[in-house]
């Protein structure tokens, strides 16, 4: 029998959904399994977009441009310059999702053997993404203790090297929920300036900042406007993550002209999924209101019970719907999978076992060791839900037998 690639063996699973076998065995024993490891809202996706879905009367499902259907393109024009930020239709490139965008923007702006460099802990996707395209994340390390806080400057110069090519961020970011400053922003904008980077930035929860500041775009760094490859994505933003519609966009032609290529060897975008994103971008600005409400609400909620737990620490987010929590607990791994394959309780007010699936910190890192102790939540669900969540975590944590201080 043939071997698989090296490449194949090598690339990391994925800490999101590696347990899955494990949730899904639980649920046939009967334990409801709550869900706080994926960025799955429970939302209900706008009712524009709903119901193009319903009312689609096409005899042929056909391909679409390459780069996206002109007028959802143009759809996506109005929605930036609501947002303040001013692009032109051929400037944006739609895809199956953010993270074909970033596979986009890492093959159209890096070769293998360059380095990218990221905040770490960092969305998990970068790492392996990188890793497909021969890409070496290099990790520019925050701690929980400051709440992940933006290192300063100097620091990221120590690890730049002449094969450093571009800077990843995620702002807001996933998994921190950390949201970078206007000055934030600048600073980072000067260190791709200073050493001629790319600055791909992941901006897919804009709508999700809590703070009294504008958002401030990478877009709208002065000076930039050839090195910022900007990736978007409508999952988030109107609950619809099944319809992968994402977004390239930058004023850079040449990054385009290759980004095109790729897109022209995958074809096309989902059409079905562009319909409904152009819709949903006419949702009333209630709906993301009321979301933006919801989520500070579950936020503060899920933040004051894990930290009520002893032994757990988590910092407030600012941004997203991510935590990063750090727990009493021996391997966070092991946790984890111990969690929906041992253990289960009913937490009050509740009639049948449950248990909680989490996302290993571990997996977070180029390094897993530093994240050993600690897991990405996602408050995703509703409020009694995440209550329920947060005391069956409680009662696993007193009863783990490798609980550790």
């Amino acid at each position: 029998m043939p071997t698989i690639s090296n490449r194949g063996g090598a690339l990391p699973a994925s800490p999101i959904r590696k347990l899955a076998p494990f949730a899904d065995a639980a649920k046939a024993r009967g334990v409801k399994v709550y869900h706080l490891n994926i960025g799955q809202p429970d939302i209900a996706t706008p009712e524009a977009g709903l119901d193009v879905l319903r009312s689609v009367d096409r005899t042929i499902l056909e391909y679409s441009p390459s780069d996206g259907l002109l007028p959802v393109r143009e759809k996506f024009v109005e929605y930036y310059a609501r947002c303040g930020v001013g692009v032109a239709a051929d400037e944006i490139i739609v895809t199956a999702g953010g993270s074909e965008a970033i596979n986009f923007a890492l093959q159209s702006c890096l070769d293998a053997g360059d380095e990218v460099i990221m905040t770490e802990p960092g969305y998990a996707n970068y790492i392996s993404f990188a890793q497909q395209v021969g890409v070496k994340v290099v990790s520019v390390p925050t701690s929980i203790d400051n709440g992940f806080a933006l290192p300063p400057v100097a620091e990221f110069e120590k690890y730049i090297t002449p094969r450093t090519r571009a800077l990843l961020i995620c702002n807001p970011n996933n998994p921190t929920g950390y949201l970078y400053s206007r000055a934030e922003m600048e600073q980072i904008g000067e260190i791709a300036r200073r050493h001629d980077l790319w600055l791909i930035s992941d901006e897919v929860y804009r709508e999700f900042c809590y703070s009294d500041e504008p958002y401030f775009s990478a877009m709208e760094l002065s000076g930039l406007e050839q090195n910022v490859v900007m990736v978007d994505s409508v999952s988030k933003r109107y609950s619809e993550c099944g319809i992968r519609i994402g977004m390239l966009v930058t004023h850079n032609k040449e990054v385009r002209a290759a980004a095109m290529k790729i897109a022209q060897a995958r074809l096309s975008p989902p059409l079905l999924g562009q319909l409904v994103a152009a819709a949903s971008v006419d949702a009333p600005e209630s709906y993301i209101d009321a979301i933006y409400d919801e989520y500070i609400s579950r936020r503060d909620l899920l933040i004051a019970g894990l930290n009520a737990i002893p032994g757990v620490v988590s910092p407030t987010p600012r941004g997203a719907f991510y935590t990063m929590a750090r727990l009493p607990v021996d391997d966070a791994d092991r946790f984890c999978e111990w969690m929906l394959s041992s253990f289960s309780c009913v937490p009050l007010g509740g009639s049948v076992p449950s248990t909680v699936m989490m996302a290993p910190g571990s997996g977070f890192y180029t390094e897993p060791e530093r994240g050993r102790q600690e897991v990405r939540i996602a408050y995703v669900l509703n409020k009694g839900d995440i209550a329920a969540a947060l005391e069956v975590l409680a009662r696993a944590l007193e009863v783990y037998p490798g609980r550790v201080g």
